[in-house]
């Protein structure tokens, strides 16, 4: 218990003294602002006019109410937030590499599975503090943009859904961890969330979301599913393999795997 108290303290003073821990928070705040632009465009069409592209983007927008602005909400956690978290993630476990600090790491007398539990730990305590900050942003902009329709039994419905799809996109992010070691950097884990991303998107359409892991939030998230949208047993299924398969990869490859 004491080595993992000091490998946690050891990782948690690396993200106090990163100026991305700042950047992340900043950009989990920039997305609900922008939300709120396209949200306040919606609601003057004489400005849409006016505004090319961006204005075809806010039609998307046009439930102007607390109902409409939660729907998205939780839509774009599921999307940005597979991006975001997925970046914490790799971050955390590519950065050793990045920074040639890996053998340094692999030579303390630390259980290595120690080392990659605490940077699991580390990153998912991040990730909480950004969905916190996210949701906290969305509400005082909508409350700002006094949007009809609010009340305690649909924020708290809400909640519960926002929050349920958070964490399953952060269940998910777990395989960027091997990635991201596997692929000794950043750079390979970050294209892999791009590319589950857009997959996600194509594979929903095409009937198959509630089997593809990074899928499954967005697919959640849909308030009126239609046939070959809604979510199965076998879907709870895969995503406790995909967190588990995350985990565990990585633990073996640290353990294991050549760092030569």
């Amino acid at each position: 218990m004491k080595q993992f108290k000091a490998v946690f303290i050891t990782e948690w003073l690396k993200l106090r003294h990163a100026n991305l821990f700042w950047i992340t928070i900043c950009f989990f705040i920039f997305i609900p602002c922008m939300m709120g632009f396209m949200m306040y465009l919606s609601q003057h069409p004489e400005i849409i006019a006016k505004m090319g592209i961006v204005g075809a983007k806010a039609k998307f927008f046009e439930d102007n109410s607390w109902q409409g602005y939660f729907d998205i909400l939780n839509q774009s956690v599921a999307a940005i937030g597979l991006i975001g978290f997925g970046f914490v993630i790799s971050w955390v476990f590519g950065r050793e590499f990045t920074e040639k600090t890996i053998t340094d790491v692999m030579v303390m007398p630390v259980n290595r599975a120690l080392v990659v539990m605490s940077k699991f730990l580390v990153a998912m305590l991040w990730n909480l503090l950004l969905i916190i900050v996210f949701f906290a942003a969305s509400i005082l902009i909508g409350q700002w943009m006094n949007l009809p329709g609010w009340s305690a039994h649909l924020f708290n419905s809400a909640l519960i859904k926002f929050t349920i799809t958070a964490l399953l996109t952060l269940i998910v992010t777990t395989p960027v961890a091997f990635i991201a070691v596997a692929g000794r950097g950043i750079i390979l884990p970050i294209a892999f969330v791009i590319l589950v991303l857009i997959l996600s998107q194509f594979l929903a359409m095409a009937g198959f979301g509630p089997y593809f892991p990074w899928a499954i939030p967005g697919v959640f998230t849909v308030s009126d599913p239609a046939q070959g949208m809604a979510l199965v047993n076998t879907s709870y299924v895969i995503l406790i393999l995909t967190f588990a398969l995350g985990i565990t990869g990585t633990v073996l490859w640290w353990r294991y795997a050549d760092q030569k």
